[in-house]
């Protein structure tokens, strides 16, 4: 089915190729300026430090919904050897196979393509079997390191989670901002908190996937109109799922990914950052969410961390 008109008019209104280059691989990051982590540094108060990962491990977030993209099997492949001898130092050593954007990850701009296209206009077929993607891999994404702001749009709404039916509008975006009495600006890292986390942390992987709440097809602009580097949340499928519009599957991630070149993350637990924001008082913070740089690939699990 084509893509509907209102997504190719979104489409031009968010679309960032050229802005910085035909040549450019990495889009909203050149947004995190020196000056931008110099600000974000400044918003380290206390020290206290939030882990926002999910761990790796083989009961993970994944369900089989989507196919190949399975939760880590980690096997022992050394266990106390002396390699070097009789007697000597022993080593153990592991291995893992799994999906790349099997637990708490982030979505290279090659991720998704529509219409034939990548980001800036390059041909989706430079993906290839054996090299992966040859053009704006996650290996191009040279750093994730700015000012984090979490919009808490569950709390803003006095809830633990959102309904599975909430489409995350820009007005719930603006309502968590004044909840959290800051202001996004340029190169921030933006964390929306919906609550569905908390079903998977329950137990139910199969509910925490279906149906899900999440970003709407209306919310693209509103990240657009602030210059935000990068936006990740704390459900599965990033955007509502199943979609508001009929038949409009994975609408988000090509206005994010393909238009504006803005990475964006999934499968991340702001649970206890929520309780920290609300503890201190304040909702910025210093966001280290560094990409593992996998040559050529679309996603890669991240391990972030927030400094109040």
């Amino acid at each position: 089915m084509p893509l509907p008109a209102e997504f190719h008019e979104i489409a031009k209104r968010v679309n960032n190729w050229g802005r910085w280059g035909k040549d450019d691989e990495t889009g909203t990051l050149n947004l995190i300026t020196d000056d931008t982590v110099r600000r974000a540094a400044a918003e380290i108060r206390t020290g206290r430090r939030v882990p926002l990962a999910l761990p790796l491990q083989q009961d993970g977030v994944q369900s089989g919904l989507i196919p190949g993209r399975i939760n880590p099997l980690h096997t022992m492949v050394q266990i106390n050897q002396c390699v070097f001898g009789p007697d000597t130092v022993a080593t153990s050593d592991d291995a893992v196979t799994m999906g790349l954007q099997a637990a708490t990850h982030w979505d290279a701009l090659t991720h998704v393509s529509h219409s034939g296209h990548l980001y800036n206009g390059r041909p989706a077929d430079t993906i290839t079997a054996h090299g992966g993607a040859e053009f704006s891999g996650i290996d191009k994404a040279p750093y994730v390191v700015s000012r984090g702001v979490l919009l808490d749009v569950a709390a803003a709404k006095g809830v633990d989670r959102l309904p599975g039916d909430h489409a995350v509008t820009p007005e719930d975006l603006d309502e968590a901002a004044e909840f959290g009495g800051v202001t996004v600006r340029a190169g921030d890292v933006v964390l929306v908190r919906t609550g569905q986390v908390r079903v998977y942390l329950a137990g139910d992987k199969n509910g925490y996937a279906y149906p899900s709440p999440g970003l709407s097809l209306r919310t693209p602009e509103w990240f657009h109109a602030r210059d935000v580097a990068a936006v990740a949340n704390d459900t599965l499928t990033f955007e509502i799922f199943p979609p508001e519009v009929e038949n409009l599957w994975l609408p988000v991630h090509a206005l994010h990914l393909v238009e504006m070149g803005m990475l964006q993350g999934q499968n991340w637990n702001l649970e206890n950052l929520s309780t920290a924001c609300g503890e201190e008082k304040r909702y910025a913070f210093f966001l280290s969410a560094m990409p593992e740089p996998f040559k050529g690939a679309t996603g890669t699990p991240v391990a972030p961390v927030a400094v109040l």
